[in-house]
């Protein structure tokens, strides 16, 4: 991962191969000027005040993510400046939002690849400003190479093109001494890194990735940082009676399994559940998915990658709460012993679901982790799912959606999301759409009413919640896999989504701040 460094140095004297500045949009009545945002004012000044008149002849605009590269002033000692765009300049009493910053840092790092030292000079105000850019750095370097260059490269080396990613970054701004700074670039670290691995899971090829690998990724995982970890094979989720998770696991040579890895603190006065969906590969199984709809499948495991990597960020960042992560793996494949449509399987909880739609695949792995979590009686469950088409077509493919049982625990997460910079929408749980999956059969059917899918689903998890227990649904089908171009600090496939917004929700669990 790129290294960070802390520096108050004079930028001219700086040996770097770029410095990243930069420049926004004025405000009425000059919003058609440049404005060199604050951080900048040596290379300006280097320019004789003109740096933005050079700018604007260059053609940049100060729109946010735009990059433009012109060679350093005369006397500096790195040869490139890079002005990124922050978009509109915020108003005299304002100042420049973290996500604008993490954003613009993302871009600035991602352009960078290949260079061994970058010196960012961004607007920096107080130590959140420096742990947003510190994190926009770590997140935008990102590169997924394990399967380039015969196997040999990865994050740290050079892929086939011939560009790692940015070596190390100077955060200009940052005092190497104050423990607020430090702070927030350790935080950032701690939470980049493990959003990174997540990252690396989902884009992992899942043949690679069966489910049993990822329970050893996750077993190494809690070796390393102290985590408890418990395995359930496939003879023990039989002896336990997990009939969803062994019914969508039944089609494929890959067995199931339910991963639990706890990290505990002396001082947790709560306990917070975080359940994730891991299907390694969805094909849909007997109700198999059409052309067209399988070459992404791979990513449908990133519920359970939020979940890993928040629950080891945790324990990174020491947190003074209990966190619990049921990662729910399983791959969905056609086969001679797969479920079928009309199947009735009895879950974990003792209920009976009839299946109507096998490619309804990650509700039924969800509900037995679920249960799972609510014997532990925690304070509150969070699940994590890339679980709908619907919600992608709800709310697009940056926004994910959140459910609950609680209005307020709902509306904590929306808040903690927008902190943190994850797009979400608050979504209803209409009481209507639950009669759509009664079943003649069963006590539950997997499927209701097309309409509001993504709303139906999560009234069918809900019916998995132990009584009293705080949950919450978060249902990331949009943001999980980015299939365009990279934008800010996201690249294109895995992008984390869920990640950050599970680390915020067990830091404000842990401060007493959510209630």
């Amino acid at each position: 991962m790129t290294a960070l460094t802390l520096s108050t140095a004079a930028v001219p004297g700086l040996r770097a191969d770029a410095i990243v500045i930069g420049v926004a949009k004025g405000t009425a009545p000059k919003s058609a000027d440049l404005v060199v945002a604050p951080g900048a004012e040596a290379v300006d000044k280097a320019y004789d005040g003109r740096l933005a008149d050079v700018l604007d002849t260059l053609g940049a605009s100060g729109a946010e993510g735009e990059l433009t590269k012109l060679p350093a002033p005369a006397g500096f000692k790195t040869p490139l400046v890079v002005a990124v765009g922050l978009g509109a300049a915020p108003d005299k009493d304002d100042w420049y939002d973290a996500e604008t910053l993490r954003r613009a840092a993302g871009v600035a790092a991602r352009a960078l690849g290949g260079a061994k030292k970058a010196a960012f000079a961004l607007p920096v105000g107080d130590a959140g400003d420096i742990g947003a850019i510190a994190e926009g750095v770590l997140l935008g370097a990102y590169s997924f190479d394990a399967y380039k260059d015969n196997g040999k490269a990865d994050r740290s080396s050079k892929a086939k093109n011939g560009k790692g990613p940015l070596a190390e970054a100077t955060l200009l701004g940052g005092k190497p001494r104050d423990a607020a700074h430090k702070g927030a670039v350790a935080r950032a670290a701690a939470v980049a890194e493990e959003l990174n691995r997540a990252r690396d899971l989902i884009n992992m090829p899942p043949n690679d990735l069966t489910p049993e690998a990822f329970a050893q990724v996750a077993v190494a995982a809690a070796k390393e940082h102290g985590l408890k970890v418990q395995v359930l094979d496939e003879k023990a989720l039989t002896k336990g009676g997990y009939g969803g998770i062994l019914g969508v696991g039944g089609g494929s040579a890959a067995a199931p399994r339910l991963v639990k890895l706890s990290y505990t603190s002396s001082k947790a006065k709560k306990h917070l559940a975080l359940v994730g969906k891991g299907i390694t590969y969805d094909s849909g199984g007997i109700s198999l998915k059409p052309a067209g709809h399988n070459e992404t499948m791979k990513c449908d495991m990133s519920g359970a990658a939020a979940v890993f990597a928040a629950v080891v960020a945790a324990a990174r960042l020491g947190l003074e709460v209990n966190v619990t992560g049921w990662l729910a793996l399983a791959e969905n494949m056609p086969s001679g012993t797969a479920v079928r449509p009309g199947d009735v399987l009895r879950m974990y909880s003792g209920k009976t679901v009839e299946v109507l739609n096998t490619d309804a695949e990650g509700r039924l792995v969800l509900a037995d982790a679920l249960w799972a979590a609510s014997l532990e009686k925690p304070d509150a469950i969070v699940d994590v799912a890339t679980l709908t088409g619907a919600m992608v077509l709800a709310l697009g493919s940056r926004t994910f959606g959140v459910m609950a049982n609680d209005d307020a625990f709902r509306t904590a997460i929306v808040e903690a999301a927008e902190e943190v910079g994850e797009a979400s929408w608050p979504m209803p749980l209409p009481e209507h759409l639950r009669k759509g999956m009664d079943s003649p059969t069963a006590d539950i059917a997997n499927m209701g009413e097309r309409m509001g899918g993504g709303l139906v689903a999560g009234l069918f998890l809900r019916e998995f919640v132990g009584e009293g227990i705080t949950w919450a649904h978060l249902d990331i089908a949009g943001p999980a896999f980015n299939e365009q171009g990279p934008f800010g600090y996201t690249p294109k496939g895995g992008t984390g989504s869920g990640v950050r917004t599970l680390v915020r929700l067990a830091e404000l669990t842990a401060s007493g701040d959510l209630g």
